[in-house]
């Protein structure tokens, strides 16, 4: 299947099964805004405890809080969002569309490596076993005038980043000869840089009002808390505060379904440490990290480490974890040495000092820190992107089936009974009312059995209970698994154990430290 195709189907799905529904749909939506429907929130809060409790369980010196998105202006100011949280911007005079100028051209390159990764999946085919891939990429004519063409435009690229040139990346543009997606024309505008922070008044009266800032990251409220966090809670470095919450972006293009919104979701963790230690902290912190993400079982495959052309600001070292989205390898996740930036300037801003006393060392200093930030809607999509299968059966049908992790499933099981008669209903709500304190179960007596299978296969359920004729006398029931398809019967004081093994959250955080 077409990787455009595939994305069509999973938000299609998404909006189908109560996942993900367009905000505001009534009144003809809002742009890349959405809002997450009965399933999707429970999916999304069983990663967010995944995400919390893989911190603050598996580390004993990482702690959490909740800061509040409104916060002082001059934190802005101090971070540096205000001067320097701009993207470049260019428009196409033909189409009147807005486009991110690095975008542009970091789909272009993409453009040449799927060329490259073309070439090299046809030899492979022609040659078989004997194919040596090296050896290709490093020999075959039309590939290294294709890795070459794609150095030539990188290195510049990589340059007018760093040194911020609009005008280099404009001309990248049209030397490559990028065209509007809609349009088809090269008819740019100059490059611009755009702010994304979004602003707003507090205040009783127009002449009072302060002029505020919708939170563009979470990270601020957990650097300007630092003092309260270490004192009251007797914090000795290296120490982490962990944060998940909403954040807000004006974005120039806001596309991909819910990888780029206006309105987002951050799990983030800020963790200090001693100065000069930072590249060991980073290093750790990027494998850890990586495990999280494998511990899902999507495939190792899926994911890989991409090193920042561009440091921020603030950054001596940054490494995005990326995944296989169905329109490619995107970010999901962050890995920053941000050294004692934050710190600093807010006690320059502030006028407080926010430094750490290290009884080790009996000196004070500013700590440095390491960020890990991910982004939970997109860790969400590619939860789904992941999982998304359809499967050809035997009898000629096809299933759709969502192979999510067991314990971040929205649904953990569904109880069925048979008919809607003969007492199997009664007995189906008994055995909820004996699970439900501790799994979120759903009862569905509608249509045939089979249809009801493929409705909790659509929505990831990994296992459905069935109540026969034969329940009343045996006791026992059919536990049906949702990845194998497989029946067994099983005895109903027996289901407790067997479901809390396989969706309990220890089996994926057991995975990460193992």
């Amino acid at each position: 299947m077409a990787q455009e195709d595939m994305f069509k189907k999973l938000v299609s799905h998404c909006k189908e099964y109560g996942f993900v529904f367009p905000s505001s749909e009534i009144y003809d939506g809002l742009g890349a805004v959405y809002d997450y429907g009965q399933y999707g929130v429970e999916l999304k809060n069983n990663i967010r405890k995944y995400w919390w409790d893989s911190m603050t369980l598996l580390h004993e010196n990482v702690v959490g809080i909740d800061s509040a998105i409104f916060m002082h202006p001059t934190i802005w100011k101090a971070s540096g969002h205000v001067d320097a949280f701009n993207d470049p911007l260019i428009d196409n005079r033909d189409s009147k569309k807005r486009y991110r100028a690095d975008v542009l051209i970091e789909e272009h390159l993409a453009k040449i490596e799927d060329k490259i990764n073309k070439e090299t999946e046809k030899a492979a085919k022609r040659f078989g076993e004997s194919f040596d891939e090296a050896q290709f990429r490093s020999t075959n004519a039309r590939v290294l005038e294709y890795q070459a063409k794609w150095d030539e435009i990188h290195s510049r690229f990589a340059k007018a980043l760093n040194d911020s040139n609009l005008e280099e990346l404009r001309q990248i543009i049209l030397d490559c000869e990028i065209v509007c997606p809609i349009s088809g024309s090269r008819n740019w505008t100059e490059v611009r840089q755009f702010n994304l922070m979004f602003s707003t008044d507090m205040g009783s009266t127009a002449d009072g009002a302060l002029k505020i800032y919708l939170r563009p990251e979470t990270a601020q409220g957990i650097f300007v808390n630092f003092l309260n966090v270490q004192k009251t809670g007797r914090m000795k470095i290296p120490f982490g505060i962990a944060q998940t919450g909403k954040a807000f972006r004006n974005e120039i293009v806001a596309r991909q379904f819910i990888f780029r919104m206006r309105e987002f979701e951050q799990m983030e963790m800020q963790f200090f440490i001693r100065p000069g230690e930072e590249l060991d902290w980073f290093k750790r912190w990027k494998e850890t990290r990586l495990r999280w993400h494998k511990a899902m079982g999507l495939g190792d495959h899926k994911y890989r480490y991409h090193d920042h052309e561009k440091l921020a600001h603030y950054a001596n070292a940054a490494t995005d974890i990326e995944f296989e989205m169905p329109f490619g390898f995107k970010e999901v996740e962050g890995i920053h040495s941000r050294t004692d930036f934050d710190l600093s300037q807010h006690e320059k801003y502030s006028g407080k000092k926010i430094q750490y006393f290290d009884p080790e060392l009996n000196k004070s200093y500013t700590p440095y820190v390491i960020e890990t930030s991910i982004g939970l809607d997109r860790c969400f999509l590619s939860l789904l992107a992941g999982s998304y299968v359809e499967e050809a059966l035997d009898n000629g049908e096809t299933r759709v089936v969502l192979k999510l992790p067991a314990a971040l499933a929205p649904v953990k099981l569904a109880v069925l009974p048979l008919v809607r008669k003969d007492g199997l209903p009664e007995k189906a709500e008994e055995i909820i009312n004996m699970l439900r304190f501790d799994f979120r179960c759903q009862y569905d007596e509608k249509d045939s059995i089979g249809k009801r299978y493929r409705r909790q296969d659509a929505i990831g359920t990994p296992y459905c209970i069935t109540i026969d004729h034969d329940t009343p006398n045996d006791n026992c029931v059919t536990i049906r698994f949702r990845d194998t398809m497989e029946q067994e019967r099983v005895a109903i004081d027996k289901l407790h154990e067997i479901i809390t093994e396989k969706v309990s959250m220890k089996t994926l955080l057991k995975k990460i430290i193992d």
